[in-house]
This record gives C-alpha cells, structure tokens and sequence, in this order.
C-alpha cells in the first residue's frame, strides 16, 4: 500500500474544496447551527428545571460527539460521491491504485473534513454555552476515537450500498446515522429502551460512548472495560465494512455494473 497514492486521493479533495465555496460552505456552517441549536434548547432545560441539575454537559456534550461521527461517515461517503457524481470511479481504477489505497485516501479526507467539524463545534459550544470539555477529562481522547471509528465504518458501508445499487442509491445513505441514533442512547439511557432495541444498542460501538459520558457527568464509576469492548467492536466493524466493500467492488467489476460509473455512461 503507497501512502502516496492515499494521499492523491486527499489532494484531490483539496482542489476541489479550493475551486468551490459551496463545498466549504458546509463542513462549518451546519454543525455550528446544530450546537447553537441545541445550546438554546439545553439553557432553557437548565432554567426550568431544579437547580443543580446541568443539561449542558450531558445534552450538548451529546449533539457535540454525534454530529462528530456524522461528519467522519459523511466525510467518507462525500469524497466517494464526488467520484460517482463526476463519473470519475472508472478513472481513479484505471491507475494502480488499489482499493486499500483508495479507501485509505476517503478515511484521510474524512479525518481533514471532520477536524475542521469539530473545531468550529468546540469553539462555539465552549464560547457561547459555556460547555467545558474538561468536564470529560482525558476520556474524551477514546469517547471521539471510537465515535471516529465507528463513523469510518459507516462511511465505507454506505460507500459499498452505493456502489452496489447505483449512484441513485445515495438517498439511503444520508438517513443512516439518523436510524443508527435510537439505537445508540445518544439522548437517554439504554435502560429506557425495549429488550429487543437494547440488544442491538450492544453491537453498536457509541452505545458504549454515550452510556460512558453520562456515568462521567453523573459522578459515576467509569467501567474502561466497556469502552474498550465498544472499541473492539469499531474495529471490527471498520474490517466488516472494507471486507464488504471489496466484495462489492469485485462483483461489480466481474458483472460489469462498474460501467455505469463511466463518462460514457448514461445513467
């Protein structure tokens, strides 16, 4: 695997962010209005409510970290979807890059995309609501490592669905991480769903991240081995979800449905 090669893959990102404001435009603007959103919303809680009781760290701590693993998985599929919209796919496999170095240059795109996310989410949730990340300590090292994993994982998933079923097919995955967050405990404890939904919220690595935060904010006693079990399962799903995507890619070559991403296509 050429490192080089992964970063082509960025560097073409780079150009086409540069060339095109409208693309800039929301990797900031729809996050930033996310947390003053939801900052309105955890102030008015705070001052209808007993005192003593603080939805900042735990109700926008929460917005916080989630729109971080969306903006990780839509950094992926965003920087596969300007080659399927471009019609480009065929071009990029026509090199020698392999499908590890192409994964690897959507997984580097994403970590630039979703860095600059981040920061703007931190400078406003932490200037204007008052939200201290040191409430978390150290753990939000891990809690945004997982939540980054988990969010790679998705991206490539979502990448595969669509490579699979056709450039149409990008309408299933934006609702992804709306459907995954129920399961996920993003606002609530697990405690308050339904058996059934608690069992898939345990194969779910932010289930783990969201549980953690709210034990930290509470006072409680932080179980590490949970967090490190939610980071296994990331893992795996990262390998899942590149094992899929591989064989999708291939059966997509061997059919001949890879065509339908060629400039000479018409649909």
């Amino acid at each position: 695997m050429s490192f080089n090669r992964s970063a082509a893959i960025v560097l073409r990102q780079f150009y086409l962010l540069r060339g095109s404001p409208s693309r800039v435009f929301p990797l900031f603007v729809w996050v930033a209005i996310d947390i003053v959103l939801w900052g309105f919303i955890t102030r008015y809680l705070n001052s209808v409510t007993a005192k003593g009781l603080d939805f900042v760290p735990s109700l926008l701590g929460a917005v916080l970290l989630w729109d971080f693993l969306t903006r990780v998985m839509q950094g992926v599929t965003m920087a596969f979807f300007e080659d399927v919209w471009s019609r480009n796919f065929l071009n990029i496999f026509a090199t020698p890059l392999s499908i590890s170095e192409y994964l690897g240059g959507l997984v580097l795109s994403s970590i630039a995309t979703s860095s600059v996310g981040l920061l703007v989410m931190m400078v406003v949730a932490s200037a204007v609501f008052g939200l201290s990340l040191f409430s978390y300590g150290l753990l939000l090292v891990p809690f945004l490592l997982v939540l980054f994993l988990f969010g790679i994982a998705l991206g490539i998933f979502g990448s595969a669905v669509v490579l699979r079923l056709g450039p149409s097919a990008e309408w299933f995955v934006w609702p992804i991480p709306a459907v995954v967050s129920p399961f996920a405990g993003v606002f609530y404890p697990l405690s308050t769903l339904p058996t059934w939904m608690q069992a898939i919220s345990h194969l779910l690595p932010p289930s783990y991240v969201f549980e953690g935060m709210r034990t930290l904010v509470s006072g409680g006693a932080f179980s590490a081995a949970s967090l490190l079990w939610g980071a296994g399962l990331a893992v795996l799903d990262i390998l899942l979800a590149c094992w899929f995507f591989t064989r999708v890619y291939r059966h997509a070559v061997r059919t001949g449905l890879i065509a339908r991403y060629s400039a000479e296509s018409v649909s």
